[in-house]
């Protein structure tokens, strides 16, 4: 459970030092008048009661001693502190996502303890229990799209692939950082269709057929090696389905992936 404080001169050093070597402190630097401020609260609030950390709000026009000692120029200003000390800062109202990509390399989440438990049950064949954790976690964290993305990833898996498709369709364009995760995803349902079901008929289907089981198996790399030889005998072949299942790899991995800045140079040298 995350604890929430209005932190002052008074007491910063109480709330904000003191506290920090219990547990995580994040500060969050605001003012009223602060429309990113407004913006960012309500996620902070929430993710220090999923995370745990002590949140420590300071309002720069009352505290301006606190704000002037720590330089802080912009708000919101956001500090994390550990062990006494400042190992983290941003400043802006950073989407939910990339804030949970920050604090997840300090903390984790129930959701994510829970994430990883269920990782573990899938990786020893314990089919059932990942599933239990994984059901459980969607019921709890409805609007966690990171949950969403990871339950379907299970389900097309196992072979369910309706579910998976059920879950992929909840993530809108809106969810912009997990938009393009997701229709990648749709794409691993057709992979799953050509690794099992897929007769190869020639060199080019076998290049498909190997690609998509591998890409089913997280050898990325491996993978897109098999695509772009698609793309290299016949990148017009099936609708373009070499290229169209690299990018899906792409958005698998996420554009600052070495291999997606990779590859996407080598699939560029052969489409144009």
């Amino acid at each position: 459970m995350g604890l929430i404080y209005d932190v002052t001169d008074e007491n910063f050093e109480e709330i904000v030092v003191e506290k920090s070597y219990e547990r995580p402190v994040v500060i969050d630097f605001w003012a009223p008048w602060c429309g990113p401020c407004r913006v960012l609260k309500p996620i902070l609030e929430k993710l220090s009661g999923e995370y745990g950390f002590v949140l420590a709000k300071i309002n720069t026009d009352e505290n301006p001693h606190i704000a002037q000692e720590f330089g802080v120029s912009g708000i919101p200003d956001v500090r994390i502190f550990m062990n006494g000390k400042e190992v983290e800062r941003f400043v802006g109202a950073l989407p939910e996502p990339k804030l949970r990509e920050v604090l997840s390399k300090y903390i984790k989440s129930e959701a994510d303890k829970l994430l990883d438990q269920a990782k573990m049950e899938f990786m020893a064949g314990n089919l059932s229990k990942a599933e239990e954790i994984y059901e459980k976690l969607l019921e709890e964290y409805p609007e966690n799209k990171k949950i969403t993305i990871e339950a379907a990833q299970f389900f097309i898996r196992e072979g369910r692939l309706d579910k998976a498709q059920e879950l992929l369709n909840s993530i809108k364009e809106y969810h912009k950082e997990y938009f393009s995760k997701a229709q990648a995803l749709k794409e691993l349902i057709n992979f799953k269709s050509w690794c099992e079901e897929m007769k190869p008929e020639n060199e080019l289907d076998r290049l498909l057929k190997e690609g998509a089981c591998l890409t089913l198996q997280e050898k990325y790399k491996e993978a897109l090696d098999k695509f772009l030889k698609v793309v290299q005998l016949d990148k017009t072949y099936k609708d373009e389905a070499g290229r169209k299942s690299m990018v899906a790899v792409f958005n698998l991995l996420g554009e600052s992936s070495p291999l997606t800045k990779e590859y996407r140079k080598k699939l560029a040298m052969w489409l144009y």
